[in-house]
């Protein structure tokens, strides 16, 4: 019997992991394989879940924590997908916060599942937006030290870094990160990559597709500063309904209102100074679905997906993860859901907000290799 090909695509928070396994996806159920996607987050209520399953895949969810300290779950996950779906690829999406994955991860599928499951190369998507600022060591990256050492461990580690989003990069900005990436790590593999146009997707697929020697060294890990680096973010995520009082007289067009709203958060969040790492919107309205995105402040927040449709109410998952307190970040997405509310004539309710920084990562398996083999903090 084939193994399961477990392919694993990691990233910091906005680097458009979600976009680039729903085009994965779609190009393998398009070659006559069978498809299971495997998500992760630190709590519930996950837009990349309801966005792959609005596209029609086969989605199972590892919720609570990462991947790391949820090894079981994830096995677990594989499996159940496995016997209900017999999918032939498992595309894999870690927290955008998580890195150490190839010991904590991928060693421990090679040691305990290798009749059953053969990993894939460890893919890490470079987001650009902050790439730039992280990698020329610039004052105004938005994060302290401590969270871009996340940024910067996870491309040590990765066998292939793709450098996403280049449809929004002149040629000047790829080469200069592709220089930064070669002097931080010299002869790492570097493949560009628009995961939303698909510009290089077919040499991103040849390297993914390939097969790897077994590894000998994985990245030395301090984990006093990896905790305090995901503890930096506020972790945000809840639901609000909005309902029109007179849904007779009054239409509401999604994609307009939901932009809005982000961009209303985004302006508060930028009053107190706060970074985001990523602040997704995914809104629902009937069989109508519409995201919006807002992943840097140095840049507006975008629409992703688009559902041109006028509703009588509408409901929104929010997920942020930002550089602020999460009482503060609950506090600023109850106030805009309110202002929002006002503005459009609507009523607003709240409901299942979880916020939070996430706790020290505890792995259930962490099997170093070579220099990662060194004592950790």
């Amino acid at each position: 019997m084939n193994r399961l090909r477990y392919i694993m695509i990691g990233g910091f928070l906005g680097a458009g992991k979600t976009t680039t396994i729903a085009r994965m996806a779609r190009h393998y159920t398009d070659q006559g394989l069978k498809v299971g996607i495997v998500t992760n987050d630190q709590a519930h209520g996950l837009v990349d879940t309801m966005s792959l399953r609005a596209q029609g895949f086969d989605v199972g969810e590892v919720t609570g924590a990462c991947f790391c300290c949820k090894f079981n779950d994830l096995t677990d996950v594989v499996a159940q997908l496995s016997a209900e779906q017999r999918p032939d690829v498992i595309l894999a999406e870690p927290v955008g916060s998580c890195t150490d994955l190839a010991a904590t991860v991928l060693e421990p599928l090679r040691k305990f599942y290798a009749a059953e499951i053969e990993a894939a190369p460890l893919t890490v998507l470079l987001k650009p937006e902050h790439g730039l600022k992280i990698l020329g060591d610039r004052s105004d990256m938005g994060f302290s030290p401590k969270a871009a050492y996340i940024f910067l461990k996870q491309l040590e580690e990765a066998d292939l870094v793709v450098v996403n989003k280049v449809d929004k990069l002149t040629s000047d900005e790829l080469l200069r990160i592709t220089q930064l990436i070669e002097q931080r790590f010299p002869g790492k593999k570097v493949i560009p990559l628009s995961a939303r146009s698909g510009a290089g997707f077919a040499a991103f697929l040849a390297e993914v597709g390939r097969t790897i020697d077994p590894r000998t060294d994985t990245p030395a890990m301090d984990y006093d500063i990896y905790a305090a680096g995901e503890a930096e973010l506020g972790w945000l995520n809840c639901t609000v309904g909005f309902r029109s009082p007179s849904p007779k007289d009054s239409r509401i067009n999604v994609d307009r209102f939901l932009v809005d709203f982000l961009e209303r958060l985004a302006t508060a969040c930028l009053a107190v100074d706060a970074e985001p790492a990523h602040l997704k919107v995914l809104a629902t309205a009937g069989d109508s679905t519409a995201i919006v995105n807002w992943v840097c402040s140095d840049v507006p927040p975008e629409i992703s997906v688009a559902s041109n449709a006028e509703v009588d109410e509408i409901d929104l998952t929010v997920n942020a993860r930002v550089a602020l307190d999460p009482e503060l970040l609950a506090e600023l997405v109850r106030k805009v859901s309110a202002e929002t509310a006002k503005a459009w004539s609507l009523v607003a309710d709240v409901t299942e907000m979880q916020s939070f920084r996430p706790g020290r990562p505890m792995p259930t398996h962490r099997m170093p290799l070579g220099r990662g083999a060194e004592p950790t903090a």
